[in-house]
């Protein structure tokens, strides 16, 4: 494999292993790649746009009661605190399905509220599978590739 090939390979595994294991931190990964200036950095974002996206969709589907994957649903389970906003979001959610796509868009573009709590609701509320994944993938693909691009820029800018 070519070293430009295994970067991006690199950064879908990175992408996918840190959304179902919070712990890896795939914007870390990024921000240290684009400082070094490796790799094909455009690649890389969406490479780690659709390892995330992949990863996200189990906890979708934990949602819609699909999975019984225990540790994931140990996971999915909110702290105690986020429980009742968890409840307000999905009354707000339902029957308004472009309210969902777009805290799914938010959430997923800046982790506010926890893209992985809201992949779980989006999963409960039935939002379409396609619709989930197309948001997820252009939003998580844009904020990679600031991520993965601004070290430069900001070498660039001194």
């Amino acid at each position: 494999m070519t070293e430009p090939a295994a970067q991006i390979a690199l950064a879908f595994l990175v992408g996918a292993a840190s959304a179902l294991f919070p712990v890896i931190n795939v914007e870390l990964y990024l921000v240290g790649v684009g400082a070094l200036g490796g790799g094909v950095p455009a690649a890389m974002a969406v490479a780690a746009g659709v390892g995330q996206t992949a990863g996200k969709i189990a906890y979708y589907y934990i949602g819609r009661g699909a999975l019984n994957v225990p540790w994931l649903k140990r996971r999915a389970r909110t702290p105690q605190r986020w429980t009742a906003r968890v409840e307000r979001w999905r009354a707000k959610a339902e029957g308004r399905p472009w309210w969902t796509v777009g805290l799914v868009a938010v959430s997923s573009f800046a982790s506010i509220p926890p893209f992985m709590v809201v992949a779980v609701l989006a999963g409960t509320l039935r939002m379409p599978l396609v619709w989930f994944v197309l948001v997820t993938f252009v939003t998580r693909t844009a904020r990679f590739a600031i991520l993965v691009y601004a070290p430069g820029l900001a070498m660039w800018a001194l």
